[in-house]
């Protein structure tokens, strides 16, 4: 696939998604690299822009330089949109109470804290990123898991054995200090990689992700 078919695709598919007004998205295509540009209208069309683009064929690597754009007459003040996160991440049933605190400045909302799972984690990044007036989103959240399982590494490969999407003989599995996690070898697409780097955050005790797999197309 050349570098303009590749671009071609993403634009098509991003015109095809009715979350995304495309008109004002720019695409280039470099060797399997997609740079996103332009300007959308709130936080939650900037990433969903970008989960589009990730889910097209070819597509090795995404930059993202699209900008949030708030007309005048709905820009949000910092307050409001702290309240608004603040009862959001309440009202959730995926974040444990009172586990995040929430910061705003020029609608940049900073989350802090601690939570067990990454999974938590992700809930209290998804539940604020889709507020109005929010320019982006900080996840400072840090993950403290009540117990760190001695065979983390086995569980993984389990966990990408099962998912239909990962070739999990294409992956290897290290883990460091219990509970940090390297993930190198190939897969197909950045929807297998994203898949892969799930099955590592599902296991118990796990801190952190080092992803390190690359994307070559078949």
């Amino acid at each position: 696939m050349t570098d303009g078919e590749l671009r071609q695709d993403v634009i098509h598919a991003l015109e095809f998604e009715p979350s995304v007004d495309a008109a004002h998205i720019g695409v280039t295509a470099e060797k399997g690299v997609v740079t996103l540009s332009g300007h959308v209208a709130s936080y939650a069309e900037k990433l969903a822009a970008e989960d589009v683009a990730r889910r097209v064929k070819g597509v090795r690597a995404i930059a993202q330089e699209i900008e949030v754009r708030y007309p005048d007459h709905k820009r949000t003040g910092d307050d409001e949109i702290a309240e608004r996160a603040v009862k959001i991440l309440a009202w959730s049933c995926e974040v444990p109470a009172d586990a995040v605190s929430v910061t705003v400045q020029k609608g940049w909302v900073t989350l802090a804290g601690k939570v067990g799972w990454q999974y938590q984690k992700k809930a209290a990044e998804d539940a604020v990123h889709k507020l109005s007036g929010v320019i982006g989103v900080i996840n400072r959240i840090a993950i403290e898991p009540a117990v760190t399982a001695p065979d983390v590494k086995e569980k993984i490969e389990a966990a990408l054995t099962r998912h239909a999407q990962i070739e999990a003989d294409a992956i290897r599995v290290s883990v460091f200090d219990g509970s940090k996690v390297l993930l190198d070898g190939v897969v197909d697409s950045l929807d297998a990689r994203e898949a892969a780097e799930k099955a590592a955050w599902s296991v118990a005790g796990v801190q952190s992700v080092d992803d390190q797999l690359t994307v070559v197309p078949y």
